[in-house]
């Protein structure tokens, strides 16, 4: 079931929350053999639980960031089948045109309106695709996407409440 604690990733706190993941992954809806473009993978929590949650499921990862693409390395190979993240080390604009042909799309943090479009284009009929829009600019793309494709539009806010050495800790994430 999608939703492994945090703290089994390796991260530098850029990464989808267990709650959020855990909801993200109930909408792409992982099946059997399928391909997940993860785009701006952080940690790669997302390509991983999809490949976890299905038979031969794959996922492609991309993440430009060279700290964060060596944990989604590492967490890949400490969490995932082998073989099933393949790691693009790149730009997301500049990776897509040699991808395969995904089932689903996962944008992390950084949509842009040409992203969101190219991503819609490579799906199939019955694609899935899921957009975090963490800053303002990406809900507004977020919003105009929605308009022109349809879909659902959620907006999600998280709070937990942590407990770490006799101290409380809150963490939040939109």
């Amino acid at each position: 079931t999608p939703g492994l604690p945090d703290d089994v990733f390796e991260h530098d706190g850029l990464i989808t929350k267990r709650h959020i993941r855990a909801s993200a992954l109930a909408l792409l809806r992982p099946l059997a053999g399928e391909l997940l473009w993860d785009l701006g993978a952080g940690a790669g929590s997302v390509a991983i639980e999809w490949c976890r949650a299905a038979d031969g499921a794959r996922a492609v990862a991309v993440e430009r960031v060279p700290e964060r693409a060596a944990r989604v390395a590492a967490n890949s190979a400490r969490l995932a089948t082998a073989g099933a993240v393949r790691l693009v080390e790149a730009g997301v604009a500049e990776s897509l045109d040699g991808l395969p042909r995904p089932a689903a799309v996962f944008i992390g943090g950084g949509a842009t309106a040409s992203l969101v479009e190219r991503a819609v284009e490579a799906l199939p009929a019955g694609g899935r695709i899921v957009v975090h829009g963490v800053t303002v600019e990406a809900e507004e793309v977020c919003v105009a996407a929605y308009r022109r494709w349809g879909g659902q539009l959620a907006r999600l806010h998280h709070v937990q409440q942590l407990r770490q050495g006799g101290g409380d800790r809150r963490t939040d994430t939109c």
